[in-house]
C-alpha cells in the first residue's frame, strides 16, 4: 500500500514515516507540509491512502479532502492532535469523503507506542470498507428470539408509537446527514435513529457537531432509550445498536465478525422484528453494502425505503446496493430527502 503524508510538523510527519516503513508492503508515496500542495501532489500520483492532519497553513485538511476527492479520489484519515478543538473540521473532511480519524501525539507529549497501534489498526481495516460481499451473521440478537409469535402479539401497533425513522450513513455521512436534519421543523413528529460508521472516541463530537445543525435535539444512544417524537439518537459505541422486545435500545457486541460496526443492518433486522409500526428506512452515502439488506427486509415490512441517487453521493456504494438488490422505494437527490421525510411522517402520524 502507497501511503502519503499531510502535516506540517516535521515530529509528526517522522514518526508517521516510522510507523508505516516499519511494516512490510507499506511504502511512503510522497509527503506534503500543507494541504495544497497535497492537492498538487495527488493530481500528478494518486497514493492508496493519505494520512491528513487537519490545521495546515495555505489550505486546512478539510479544504484539501475536499479538492482531492473531486479531482483525484482516494481514501483519505484524518490524523489530528486535538480531536475536541477541531471537531467541525474533522466531520466537514468526513462529509467530503475522509474514511476515519486517529489522534496523534501532542507537541511535546510524544506517544508513539499509541499511535503506532491505533493507525495500523485503522489502515488495515481500510480495505474492509470496500468489499462486496458482507461476511455471514447471525439474525438473533439479545432481547429477541426470531420467534413468529412475537412479532403477531406485536401485530397492532400502539398508539403512543411515534413514525420511526432510520438513517443509515458511512462515508461522506456527517454532511449529507446534517443537510438532512436541518431541514426537519422543530415539531418533527418522527423519532430519529441514526447508525454513522464512526468510531466511539469520535461519536460524542459527531453528536454534538450534528446537534447544532438542527432545531431537534441530537443525543447518543444510550441502554434502556425508548423512541421519542421530536429527538435524534445517535448510535455511540463500536458495539450494535439494537431494538428489544420491549421496546428500549441496547448495545450488543454480536454479531462479532460483522465489519461495519455499528451496522445499519444489525439495527434494520432488530426493528423489522419488533418495531409494529411502520415507518421510513434511509439510506446516504458510502462505502460497501451495510445497510442495504436491512432496507430490504424493512420494505418487504411495508416501510417506505430511501436511497440517496449516485450524483449527490460522496460514495454511491451502499445505496447503489440497495437499489440492485430492490431495497429502495425511492432513488433521491440529498435535497429532496428532508422535504419527503416531513411529508411521509404527516401521512403516517
Amino acid at each position: 500500500m502507497r501511503i502519503a503524508i499531510v502535516n506540517d510538523t516535521v515530529m509528526i510527519v517522522e514518526i508517521l514515516r516510522r510507523i508505516i516503513t516499519s511494516v512490510p508492503g507499506y511504502d511512503i508515496a510522497w509527503v506534503a507540509y500543507n494541504g495544497k500542495s497535497a492537492v498538487d501532489y495527488c493530481a500528478r500520483d494518486t497514493p492508496d491512502l493519505i494520512l491528513m492532519d487537519m490545521i495546515m497553513p495555505e489550505m486546512d485538511g478539510a479544504q484539501a479532502t475536499r479538492v482531492i476527492m473531486q479531482q483525484s479520489p482516494c481514501a483519505i484519515v484524518i490524523v489530528t492532535a486535538d480531536i475536541k478543538k477541531n471537531s467541525g473540521k474533522i466531520f466537514e473532511a468526513m462529509g467530503y469523503g475522509a474514511l476515519d480519524v486517529v489522534s496523534s501525539p501532542i507537541m511535546g507529549i510524544p506517544e508513539p507506542d499509541k499511535l503506532h497501534h491505533l493507525l495500523l489498526k485503522t489502515i488495515a481495516s481500510i480495505g474492509i470498507f470496500t468489499g462486496t460481499v458482507p461476511p455471514k451473521w447471525s439474525s438473533t440478537y439479545p432481547g429477541t428470539n426470531n420467534d413468529p409469535s412475537t412479532i403477531k402479539r406485536l401485530s397492532q401497533p400502539p398508539r403512543h408509537l411515534p413514525p420511526l425513522i432510520i438513517i443509515g450513513a458511512s462515508t461522506g455521512g456527517p454532511r449529507a446527514l446534517a443537510t438532512v436534519l436541518r431541514e426537519l421543523p422543530s415539531n418533527f413528529e418522527g423519532s430519529i435513529v441514526i447508525i454513522q460508521h464512526v468510531d466511539v472516541q469520535f461519536s460524542s463530537g459527531l453528536a454534538k457537531w450534528l446537534n447544532e445543525q438542527t432545531p431537534l435535539p441530537v443525543v447518543l444512544a444510550s441502554e434502556g432509550n425508548t423512541l421519542d417524537a421530536r429527538k435524534v439518537l445517535l448510535a455511540g459505541t463500536n458495539d450494535h445498536l439494537v431494538l428489544r422486545s420491549n421496546l428500549t435500545l441496547t448495545y450488543t457486541k454480536e454479531p462479532y465478525n460483522y465489519p461495519y460496526r455499528p451496522s445499519i443492518d444489525v439495527f434494520c433486522e432488530s426493528v423489522a422484528q419488533y418495531w409494529s409500526r411502520k415507518g421510513i428506512s434511509i439510506l446516504l452515502t458510502g462505502m460497501g453494502r451495510d445497510g442495504a439488506m436491512g432496507l430490504k427486509k424493512l420494505r418487504r415490512r411495508g416501510w417506505h425505503t430511501i436511497a440517496q441517487n449516485q450524483q449527490s453521493c460522496v460514495v454511491y456504494g451502499m445505496p447503489k446496493a440497495a437499489v440492485e438488490m430492490g431495497a429502495a422505494k425511492e432513488v433521491l437527490p440529498l435535497s429532496e430527502i428532508a422535504s419527503t421525510l416531513i411529508k411521509r411522517v404527516r401521512l403516517i402520524a
